[in-house]
């Protein structure tokens, strides 16, 4: 049997063009090494799975081609980049400053500096969780930081930029990586399904990409997970079973029964998401957002921010086209308010069915008939 070898490591970018939402910042690595503006140190930031650690591979790969070509990508042919694809070149040091954040470490560290590399032109020095070493080990790598052999290149990443030294950033070209917008993410699952051969629905790959959260990695983690679980398609549904993401038919159902004034139905709706094991304030917090969705969806200008299929997209706008904006931005707050307050509250299911009963209310009390008003006898 084959050995299976995930997503994320199978489709790992290798070049800078196949890199996915850093185009910014592989732009101006790629301008730095055809001018040869090579810095002796860089920071990345950013949150998880978006891409640090591989970018520094791959720009350590790059700087050290020995046939770079047209395109600035290297060429696969290489001593240098042969030894890069089979994992086994002298010219890449990596470090997990996570379990190693010791004075000793980074000293052990500082003396393999100092030895040139054996094949191409730079050794690369990429230290992970770089906010995790100590502040002796801050210290101690300042000096080298700031100095380093022509030779030597840091590569500094980091999920939490604000615990790093003032004295560290100074001295580093520092790279804040964004999280990858849900449509990036959505094209790249799409290829990655057209290579294996699974067939899917588009809103299917659309939640995974939602419930990754700007992480390519968790995208690709729960796409390994959710194909699994479906076989060779991967529908809408099957996500939202394996996932236990809550069906966009629920908000739907909901916000219709609200627009009516429907009590009754907003709370049996209610009772069945509670049986289905979802929690309270998970589901008013969801609820918040398919207000705002709604609100986006109801300016032509903004629609664009709406992040959903192109199925579940056109609900919305069927629904935004019924709901008032101002019924919208009070059922925003009101559902803000009661997401606030959840923890606090000593019976949470009676405190979200309040919410219900309040979000229902406010349509029904502009629809309540004005008494004329009494003719007051004369005396």
């Amino acid at each position: 049997m084959e050995n299976f070898i995930v997503s994320a490591r199978k489709y790992r970018p290798s070049t800078f063009d196949t890199v996915v939402g850093q185009s910014s910042i592989t732009t101006t690595l790629k301008n730095a090494i055809a001018s040869n503006h090579i810095a002796q140190a860089y920071l990345f930031c950013g949150p998880r799975g978006v891409g640090k650690t591989t970018i520094a591979r791959i720009f350590a790969k790059t700087i050290n081609c020995q046939n770079l070509n047209e395109n600035l990508e290297p060429c696969n042919d290489c001593e240098s980049c042969k030894a890069f694809n089979h994992h086994r070149s002298t010219n890449i040091h990596e470090l997990d400053a996570a379990s190693n954040n010791s004075v000793d470490n980074i000293r052990s560290l500082i003396d393999q500096v100092r030895i040139p590399p054996q094949v191409g032109k730079y050794s690369v020095y990429i230290i992970d969780e770089v906010h995790m070493l100590s502040a002796s080990a801050f210290n101690a790598f300042l000096k080298t930081l700031e100095e380093p052999p022509a030779h030597a290149i840091f590569i500094l990443a980091t999920t939490e930029k604000h615990k790093i030294l003032p004295t560290i950033l100074s001295r580093c070209q520092i790279y804040d990586f964004n999280r990858i917008k849900v449509d990036q993410m959505v094209a790249f699952l799409e290829e990655i399904s057209h290579k294996e051969g699974v067939d899917y629905e588009k809103d299917a790959l659309t939640v995974i990409a939602q419930k990754a959260d700007g992480a390519m990695r968790d995208a690709l983690s729960i796409y390994d997970q959710v194909v699994s679980f479906s076989g060779e398609r991967v529908t809408y549904q099957k996500v939202i079973e394996n996932l236990n993401v809550l069906d966009y038919d629920y908000y739907f159902r909901l916000t219709d029964a609200f627009l009516q004034g429907d009590h009754s139905n907003a709370l049996l709706i209610f009772n069945e998401i509670l049986d289905k094991g979802f929690d309270g304030h998970q589901f008013i917090n969801s609820l918040s957002q398919h207000f705002r969705d709604l609100l986006v969806t109801k300016d032509q200008q903004t629609v664009d921010l709406l992040e959903v299929g192109a199925g579940i997209r056109e609900k919305y706008k069927e629904q935004s086209s019924g709901a008032s904006v101002k019924f919208l931005v009070q059922a925003l707050n009101i559902a803000n308010q009661y997401d606030v307050s959840y923890r606090s509250s000593m019976n949470q299911r009676l405190h979200v069915e309040l919410a219900m009963i309040d979000l229902c209310n406010i349509d029904t009390e502009k629809k309540k008939p004005v008494n004329p008003p009494q003719k007051v006898p004369q005396q």
